[in-house]
């Protein structure tokens, strides 16, 4: 699919590229189009109406291609949507492909959770077993310490010592042989079990390859199917796609015509609206003007007769649109059928290849052939040469072979590039129509919006003209057909477009056309190349044919040549010589060969025999071990029946010679495994070889399949290895229960011996030596066993380690994927939360820039402020200045309201100061911010670049996790054979052994505390740390991710426009280049090598990975700390940001209050105080004045009245005054309290907002810190949970570290069994020999015994011959294996001998791939080398788990000291709160003050009402006063009484505005009830995170003292266990002490029965040399049997150095016979090549020889006819001569009229010479000619020239001259000088020999010579043709002629029709011969020769 895909990308680019071309190239023919369109269109409509209809029309189609253009636009908007969508599903794709990994692995857990499930099945097994031993123990009982000997107490110390250290005693080893003596009974039957355990296995092991494979085969149908899915999926969306298309086009073809019908009847709607209009004002203008409507009439008329037409273009248009459509299926058809074409091609490629099949048979046979005739050759030494030749034609086919494959390959390749590009060009031609059309599109909807705005403004200017009155209607009129010019105009413009439209059409079409006639092209091309191809598979068939027969013919030529060798042999005598002993050598060689095969079949029949004898040698053994079983049993008789001495020596002798024949036994035994070993080595060497040919057989056939066999094979070898180990094991099984059995009839005869004491002490104390020396002996056994077993327990090990290793990367790989996904929904989540947070902070930005106005407004109003604070301080001046008179008890009030003012503008400049910082910090926040903007966006776009190395390392993962899971399901099924294996052995092995467990046990469970201990809190931190580490990758990746995606979107949102869809399809046409780039790149072979270095980097990446996880562990302590850090800045952030919200708030509402309420009150309430004073301030200069004047009066009143009455009015009068004095003064003092009560109002403000501030930051604190407390209870909550789970998993692992602790103490217990078990079973064996020579041995047998016997060996015999027959089988197939690998290799030797040339490209194919494989192997490798080393790092793991513990202690010390942070905040907090209730209290005094101050001024107020009320009475009175005393001056107390009414008035204003204050004063005191409410609420809340604080608190005690607990839990249990250490120490001690007591008893004992067993041991002693002598022999024979194989070895090597030395010899004779043959085959061509030229040259000399002979007969004739002619001219000339002398005097009249002619033709520069030639003819003097000429030249020269003629058409005495076409032209030479050729012509002898023909002669082509010569002569016939003046060089073949008569007729002749017969050209008379080009010197033997050398 890829390269038909790339195929597609690449037609598609050259097709646009085509497109772009022609588009270009259409632009100048649409220009010079629209041109004459434009000059038609100016001649054709020349009427306003015509072009009002055609507008409509053109409007009504701009509609209809706009709306096609909305379509479109939307279509591409669903598009960019399917391909978002598009884009979605290939994420759920990725998604899947995760699923679906994350499926295999749970596949593989569930596998690895079954084969444990069937591992603790096992166990349970094996456990039921050892409780089953248990019973038996009980059941058996003990037996007496006595039974043991002093002689073993040496060797089992040494053997506890090398075991385990020089802790056991001598009584452990007494014990534990006193246990052994018990579990010896129980062995037999356990055996057997393990034996029924073994068939289970095997039996199971058999079910487990079946379902191997099946699981295999299910996994390629599964493979099949998604492929085949695939496939349907790709053709569906393909199927789709086109379907889209077409119905697409079909809606865009139905809207329109739908559109175009709505338009028209919309249009029709309209012309009848316009109609009725005109009707309607028809009325008034018929009267003015008829003419006018009537033009409007047939404006009408005609627009209808072009709407007419447009509807029958537009129906047109549907027509040419329904055509394209047709012609589109019509490609799509043709698409198919080519595709059906290429499947055809295909199908005829595969018929090409399976006759190039035949042909290689045919070739194979061929081969064969010539191998035959080749060993022919060789018994035929003399015939070498032709054996070279026939190889060398050999070489020759094979290279036309090679030639004719090439041709084939090279024919598959076109016909699928030629099916690929047909294919991508059809599909190309399509998109590039609808490209066009789409921009048709485009260009018709701008069109068609320009004429919409066009008819609106006619609409609305049609509008007017309805609506306007008859009056103006002439106007109207004049400005109507100004507008109808300018449509015109627009008219003239539409008709262009119009015609540009047709002509784009046009061109669609054409450019249609010119697709289907290049389809048609295509199909031609690919017709003719199908032709061509079974043309050159016809002609190939024709060239084997004929190289067939050229063999034949060839076959046919070497008998010839063999003939003229022969002949030839003769004269290369010394060169046969040197041949003959190369022969002799070659010979010598073969002879050697011939040797060495027969040594190897000699060897191969010696190894049989060898098998042979190995068999019949087991099956004596068997018979030997049968019949010493029946002596022992009858030994065991005749000892308890006979005990009498007599009878002794006779058995004595016996019993040697059984010691003897077993000793045979023995050696034959050692000898049989040498054998063995030999035969294994054998084997080892087939497989060898097996090898080298499956090795040879990789470079012939392909990989994969040679993989698949290579496996298979390994496999049936290992399978086939494992049975026969199975079936060593069984009969290891077996010799144990013999060995068994014998050490029971051992110990039997030790017990006899004990009873017999009276035996010598000298024959024990030898017995004892020899036991001793087998110990020893034994011991070394043991010891080789014992490192067996541990290397099978290191394999095993390393087998689980790579187990779990790769569990574990499984495991870690399907962590790591969820950890992603969770990541990525997390840092989406982030994300979101981050483009919130930047929202939040540009909010933020807007609302400092409120508050930077805000600030900007109060810093202008505390301007203002200051303004009206300098107005009171004058206004406070001028009172002071007023009030001097008055004492000065205001001055200190006014000083203090100045500091009161001077402190509260203080108080604002600080607050000032204060918002003025907080201005500057959120600056700094802000370019903090971007700052971090700016990092995280480079951050983003390295990460962007770290995504894409990413996906790219991702992919290759995928592909290499792949591999490494198909390499990891071999190794795992590998393993579990390998441990069903180790299971079935280890049941043979696991016996409980408890006394040596408990020290083990002690030891392990102090590791696991302590491992437990060190382990806690490793598990915790390291998972925490990947995960966190993990987490901030892919937290950075999606961050970038998302941002990509933000930045993408912005940019389509802000650029999608339609001008940039053209730049969006050039866009996908480039990156459909790239893409074509990308897939020529990939197919490449440098993207395999790609591939291969990518895999290498990869795994040094994972090396790197190792390194860097390492170092991670370490940097996550830092990660850890600053995570922390960013947490606390991030809280702070938070914090700030919800104080900041909260504050604006704030301020906004402040403000907004501020605005509403204070600024209102301040103003108004300045206002009214400075009105109200300047009031005052003027009533008081109105008073004071009145009292001046009234004083005055009063004064004057006085002088004039009398002195009593005066002093009373006098005294009432300064009562009065002193009165109103005290009036102004409380007035003063009311001002006074007034202003007071406004400063206080305005600092309870100012402080009111102060507390409104301080109270919002308390609550945001207080949120921060809820918000921090919850914070941390949550992370509380999780460390809580944590460290639960961590506690669970430390459990766990304590379970299974016990359990493994458990495990391998019954390994060491079963170790110990089977070590005790050897140590037991090897003194037995000895007593056993000696009891039998000790004893006497009856001569007869019960038959019940020989019964048993036969039947036991019968049973043998018949496994035995179950095994020859097994073992025959198996060298059946090794000798049939070694006869196709020799086989193979002579076919291999062969096929490279004569296939080196022809597969050399294939050898190299084949080489690259075993490159690949090798470096896929070094790719392996170096992965179980990085597993070594994740193992090595797991260890380091370990180490820094410590350190990591370290760090969470850290942590943990940390989390405390946050605690106290916390602790100290919270303090903080209740101090401030403390604080703010002191304050709150403040404020309640001054509230308090403010009520009693308020009070007082109710009370102030209420007696100045008192005082107003008393002074309206003393004003009455003062009036009742002035008017009785003053009468004259009533004006004046009206006047008062006016000022009286406004002071009342005045007071009730006081009242007023003591109402407002009241009613501020309430304000207040409902806003600070509410703060006290907000306090006590905060108080709440305090108290509510205090008891949260000490709920957490007694938790965290509560943690640490379960802590403590669980640390002093443990401590006891360590107590504890020390305790019973303690105990089982002493018990030890106490055993030890027992057996040491025994040991003393049983030392006495022996030291009795050492004196008895001397007398034994003396007879011992013989037996003993003699087993020395049979001992030395066995050596003796291991030692021959060893330089055998050294011997086999070294002649082995020899023979394959000689085999190599005579493989390179012969490679070399072969090279050198190959030149040889070449050099030969050479000289055999140049021979063949000189003998054909030497024939050709023959025949033509032949030839010539013939024609030559007609030649000179032909001469001879033609001489007889020249002597003829010559005869003829001499009488002729005699005439002539006659004829002269007869007419010297007399002048002919046919000259002078040539002459006459002449002159008339001749130029006339040379006339004169002509008429000088004329008089000379005459006989006229020169002299009188010059006159004559000088005079008059005209007159004499245009007569007399006609006298004298070149043509002479009449005359028959005087011939023409022969015009040359190569001589000049008559004209430009003189007439004189041709006159004089003329007669130079006509004096010469005009008869020309004649010349042989060339027509007559047959043509040398024809015969076989080579045709050089033909283009010789064609060049000379035509120089000579020609007609040069040059005579040609003299040649044999050729007579002389005359140069004057021309070969060829010249159209020049033809004038003179009559001329003589010799004048006449010769080739209408003779024929001519055309002259080989010979030198004049050359004579013909010469040329002949030349002919010859030639």
């Amino acid at each position: 699919m890829a390269s038909w895909l790339g195929g597609l990308g690449s037609g598609l680019g050259q097709s646009l590229g085509q497109v772009g071309g022609s588009l270009s190239s259409l632009t100048g023919q649409i220009s010079s189009f629209t041109k004459d369109i434009l000059l038609e269109g100016t001649e054709e409509v020349g009427d306003a109406p015509t072009e009002l209809q055609v507008s409509n029309s053109r409007l009504r189609e701009i509609e209809s291609t706009h709306a096609t253009q909305r379509l479109e636009n939307e279509r591409l908007k669903k598009v960019c949507s399917d391909l978002e969508e598009k884009h979605e599903a290939a994420e759920l794709q990725i998604k899947q492909l995760s699923i679906e990994y994350r499926n295999q692995l749970q596949q593989r857990e569930v596998e690895i959770s079954h084969l444990k499930a069937r591992q603790n099945a096992l166990q349970e097994q094996l456990q039921k077993l050892q409780t089953a031993a248990q019973s038996a123990q009980l059941g058996a009982g003990v037996l007496p310490p006595t039974t043991t000997s002093a002689s073993f107490v040496p060797v089992v110390r040494h053997h506890s010592s090398g075991f385990q250290g020089d802790d056991m005693d001598f009584g452990d080893v007494i014990w534990s042989q006193q246990e052994i003596n018990r579990l010896s009974n129980e062995v037999s039957r356990l055996e057997s079990e393990v034996d029924h355990w073994m068939q289970m296995a095997q039996s199971s092991r058999v079910q487990g390859t079946n379902n191997a494979d099946q699981s295999e085969i299910c996994k390629l149908q599964n493979i099949i199917k998604e492929l085949k899915q695939n496939l349907s999926q790709e053709i569906d969306e393909h199927q789709h796609e086109l379907s889209v298309l077409q119905d697409a086009h079909r809606q865009k073809l139905a809207e329109i015509s739908h559109r175009h019908r709505e338009e028209l009847s919309e249009y029709e709607e309209r012309i009848e609206e316009l109609e009725n209009q005109l009707q309607q004002g028809g009325a008034g203008i018929e009267i003015t003007d008829h003419s006018k409507i009537s033009d409007l009439q047939k404006n009408i008329q005609i627009l209808q007769t072009e709407k007419l037409e447009d509807t029958q273009n537009m129906k047109e248009l549907e027509d040419k649109v329904k055509n394209l459509n047709q012609k589109l299926s019509c490609v799509e058809n043709e698409n198919k059928i080519l595709l059906n074409e290429r499947e055809l091609v295909k199908v005829e490629n595969s018929q090409i290849t399976q006759e190039y099949e035949r042909l290689k048979s045919e070739f194979i046979k061929l081969q064969n052939y010539v191998a035959e005739q080749e060993t022919l050759l060789k018994e035929q030494g003399k015939k070498l040469p032709l054996m070279t030749s026939s190889e060398e034609e050999m070489l020759r086919l094979q290279q036309a072979l090679l030639d004719a494959e090439k041709e084939i390959m090279r024919l598959n390749t076109l016909n699928q590039a030629d099916s690929f590009i047909g294919a991508g060009e059809d599909g190309l031609k399509v998109k590039t129509d609808a490209q066009v059309l789409k921009e048709e599109n485009h260009k018709l909807g701008k069109e068609k919006e320009e004429l919409q705005k066009k008819l609106a403004s006619l609409q609305h200017k049609d509008e007017h003209i309805t609506s306007a009155s008859i009056e103006d209607q002439n106007l109207e009129l004049n400005q109507l057909r100004q507008e109808l010019e300018r449509k015109e105009h627009e008219l003239k413009e539409n008709i262009t477009e119009r015609a540009t439209l047709t002509a784009e059409l046009e061109e669609l079409d054409k450019q249609n056309q010119e697709t289907l006639q290049h389809m048609i092209t295509l199909k031609e091309q690919l017709s003719k190349q199908h032709t061509e191809a079974d043309s050159t598979i016809n002609q190939l068939k024709l060239d084997i044919d004929f190289e067939r027969r050229k063999v034949s013919e060839v076959e046919a030529e070497k008998m010839e040549m063999s003939k003229e060798l022969e002949t030839q042999k003769l004269k290369m005598n010394h060169c046969t010589f040197a041949l003959n002993d190369l022969h002799m050598s070659n010979q010598q060689l073969q002879h050697n060969i011939k040797d060495l095969q027969e040594q190897l079949n000699k060897s191969q029949y010696c190894n049989l025999n060898n098998k042979k004898e190995i068999a019949e040698l087991k099956q004596n053994l068997k018979q030997k071990e049968e019949e010493l079983s029946v002596s022992q049993n009858e030994l065991t008789k005749i000892m308890n029946q006979e005990s009498n001495s007599n009878y002794q020596d006779l058995s004595l002798k016996e019993r040697e010679a059984e010691i003897a024949k077993l000793n045979k036994d023995i050696s034959e035994n050692k000898l049989n495994q040498n054998l063995e070993k030999s035969v294994c080595d054998l084997k080892i060497e087939n497989g060898k070889l097996l090898a080298v040919c499956e090795e040879l057989k990789q470079q012939l056939q392909e990989a994969f399949a040679e993989k698949n066999k290579v496996s298979l094979e390994k496999d049936t070898m290992l399978e086939a290895l494992k049975m026969e180990k199975g079936q060593l094991e069984t009969e290891l099984s077996q010799t144990e229960k013999r060995l068994l059995e014998q050490a029971q009839k051992y110990e039997q005869t030790i017990e006899d011996l004990s009873n017999a004491r009276n035996m010598n002490t000298t024959a024990l104390q030898l017995e004892h030596e020899r036991l001793v020396k087998c110990n020893q002996e034994r011991d070394f056994e043991i010891a080789e066993l014992k490192r067996n077993i541990e290397q099978m327990e290191a394999d095993h090990e390393e087998t689980k380690e790579m187990l779990t290793t790769s569990l574990g990367g499984q495991k870690q790989l399907t962590e790591l994927i969820k950890e992603k996904e969770v990541f990525v929904e997390k840092f989406k989540n982030r994300a979101v939360e981050l483009q919130q947070e930047l929202e939040e902070y540009v909010k933020d930005s807007k609302k400092h820039e409120i508050l930077r106005q805000n600030l900007e407004e109060k810093d202008k109003s505390l301007a203002a402020m200051k303004e009206e604070n300098n107005h009171l301080k004058e206004e406070i001046e001028r009172l002071k200045d007023q009030q001097s008179r008055s004492p000065p008890v205001a001055e200190p009030k006014t000083l203090d309201i100045i500091t009161e003012l001077e402190t509260e503008i203080t108080q604002l400049h600080v607050i000032k100061n204060n918002l003025e910082e907080e201005i500057k910090l959120h600056k700094k926040t802000i370019e903090d911010q971007s700052q971090k903007t700016v990092q995280l966006q480079q951050s983003l776009q390295e990460h962007k670049r770290e995504i894409g190395e990413s996906k790219f390392q991702y992919e290759q993962m995928n592909v290499t996790h792949e591999k490494l899971f198909l390499e990891k399901d071999e190794e795992i099924k590998s393993l579990q054979k390998t441990i069903e294996q180790i299971k079935t052995q280890l049941h043979d092995e696991r016996h409980v052994f408890q006394t040596d467990s408990s020290d083990l046990f002690q030891e392990t469970k102090a590791q696991s505390l302590n491992g437990e201990n060190g382990n806690e809190k490793h598990d915790l931190s390291k998972s925490e740390i990947e995960r966190l580490v993990n987490g901030i990758k892919e937290r950075e990746r999606e961050i970038k991710l998302l941002n990509e995606k933000n930045v993408f979107l912005t940019q389509q949102i802000d650029h999608l426009s339609k001008d940039q869809v053209g730049k969006l399809t050039q866009i996908i046409q480039e990156k459909d280049l790239e893409i074509q780039a990308l897939h020529a790149s990939i197919s490449s072979s440098s993207y395999r090598q790609d591939v291969l270095y990518l895999q290498q980097q990869l795994q040094a990446y994972a090396m790197e990975r190792e390194q860097v996880l390492a170092v991670l562990s370490e940097k996550t302590r830092e990660n850890s700390q600053l995570k922390t850090e960013y947490h606390k800045i991030m809280d702070m952030v938070a914090a700030k940001e919800a104080a900041l919200m909260k504050l604006q708030e704030e301020n906004q509402k402040l403000s907004n209050r501020f605005e509403s309420s204070s600024q209102d009150m301040f103003r108004e309430t300045v206002q009214n105080l400075s009105r109200i004073i300047r009031e005052k301030d003027i009533e008081i200069d109105a008073l004071s004045q009145k009292c001046q004047t009234l004083l005055t009066v009063l004064q004057t009143s006085n002088i004039g009245t009398d002195s009593g009455s005066g002093g009373v009015n006098s005294n009432q009068f300064e009562e009065l005054l002193q009165e109103r004095d005290k009036l102004k003064q409380q007035v003063k003092k009311m001002e006074e309290w007034k202003q007071q009560v406004m400063t206080t109002v305005q600092n309870m403000q100012h402080e009111s907002a102060h507390l409104q501030e301080e109270l919002h930051k308390l609550q945001a604190q207080i949120s921060v810190d809820s918000d921090s407390n919850s914070k941390l209870q949550m992370d509380y909550n999780g460390l809580i949970q944590s460290y639960e789970q961590n506690e669970k998993k430390m459990k766990s692992f304590s379970q299974e570290l016990a359990q493994v602790q458990h495990s391998i103490g019954q390994l060491h217990n079963t170790k110990d069994l089977l070590l005790g078990k050897i140590d037991m079973a090897t003194p037995p064996l000895l007593m056993a020999s000696s009891v039998s020579q000790a004893s006497d041995i009856p001569s007869s047998t019960p038959p019940e015994i020989v019964s048993d016997a036969s039947k036991l060996l019968q049973q043998e015999l018949e496994q035995l011959k179950k095994m020859l027959q097994e073992k025959d089988a198996t060298i059946r197939t090794l000798k049939e294996n070694n006869q196709r690998l020799s086989d193979s290799m002579a076919a291999t030797s062969e096929l490279e001998r004569k296939g080196q040339k022809d597969t050399d490209p294939e050898m190299k194919q084949i080489k690259g791939k075993c490159d690949v494989f090798q470096k896929s192997l070094k790719e392996k490798d170096l992965l179980i080398k990085s597993k070594s080393d994740q193992l090595l790092s797991v260890s380091e793991n370990l180490s820094n788990k410590e350190n990591e513990n370290e760090l969470l202690k850290q942590a943990v010390t940390n989390l405390k000291e946050r605690n106290l942070i916390l602790e100290m905040d919270i303090c903080k907090l209740k101090e401030e709160n403390e604080k703010i209730v002191a304050r709150c209290r403040e404020k309640e005094t001054e509230f308090r003050a403010l009520q009693e101050t308020n009070m007082q001024f109710s009370m102030m107020l209420k007696e100045r009402e008192f005082e107003s009320h008393s002074m309206k009475e003393k004003a009455l009175a003062f009036e009742k006063l002035l008017k009785e005393k003053e009468q004259g001056k009533v004006g004046e107390l009206n006047h008062l009484l006016n000022e009286v009414k406004s002071m009342q008035e005045k007071a009730v204003s006081f009242q007023q505005e003591r109402d407002q204050v009241m009613l501020a004063l309430k304000q207040k005191q409902m806003e600070s009830s509410a703060l006290q409410n907000e306090v006590q609420h905060l108080r709440d809340k305090e108290q509510r995170l205090n008891q949260e604080l000490e709920r957490l608190r007694n938790h965290l005690l509560e943690m640490e003292d379960s802590y403590t607990q669980e640390a002093l839990a443990a401590e006891g249990r360590e107590t504890k266990l020390r305790k019973k250490v303690m105990v089982l120490e002493e018990k030890l001690v106490s055993s030890s002490t027992a057996v040491e007591n025994a040991s003393h008893q049983a030392s006495l004992q022996v030291e009795s029965l050492q004196e008895q067993l001397n007398l034994v041991s003396r007879q011992r002693d013989e037996t003993l040399l003699q087993l020395t002598m049979s001992q030395d022999q066995v050596k003796q024979y291991a030692l021959s049997l060893a330089n055998l194989q050294m011997v086999l070895e070294q002649f082995q090597q020899e023979e394959t150095a000689m085999y190599s030395a005579e493989l390179e010899k012969h490679q070399k004779q072969t090279a050198e016979w190959k030149k040889k043959s070449e050099k030969l085959e050479g000289r055999v061509e140049s021979l063949q090549e000189s003998l054909e030229e030497a024939n050709a040259a023959l025949d033509a000399a032949s030839r010539l020889t013939e024609q030559l002979d007609l030649k000179e007969e032909q001469i001879e004739d033609l001489r007889k006819q020249g002597e003829l002619k010559q005869e003829m001219l001499e009488d002729a000339q005699n005439k002539l001569m006659n004829l002269i002398n007869s007419t010297e005097g007399k002048v002919d009249k046919v000259l002078m009229r040539n002459l006459f002619i002449g002159h008339f033709h001749t130029p006339k520069n040379k006339r004169h010479e002509v008429l000088r030639l004329m008089g000379s003819i005459l006989g006229i003097k020169k002299e009188e000619l010059d006159q004559l000429l000088f005079e008059d030249q005209k007159g004499v020269t245009r007569w007399v020239t006609g006298w004298l003629g070149g043509g002479g058409a009449g005359s028959k005495s005087v011939p023409s001259t022969p015009i040359r076409p190569t001589n000049q032209s008559v004209f430009n030479s003189s007439f004189s000088e041709l006159f004089v050729k003329f007669l130079e012509t006509e004096s010469r002898p005009n008869l020309p020999l004649p010349t042989l023909s060339v027509h007559d002669m047959k043509p040398l082509g024809a015969t076989g010579i080579c045709n050089l010569n033909s283009t010789r002569s064609s060049s000379l016939a035509e120089t000579t043709g020609s007609g040069t003046s040059r005579r040609p060089d003299a040649n044999p073949f050729l007579a002389p002629r005359s140069a004057a008569v021309p070969l060829i007729t010249s159209p020049s002749l033809g004038a003179s029709g009559s001329g003589h017969l010799l004048m006449k050209p010769i080739s209408d008379t003779l024929p001519t011969f055309t002259p080989l080009p010979v030198l004049p010197d050359a004579s013909a033997g010469a040329v002949l020769k030349d002919l010859l050398k030639q």
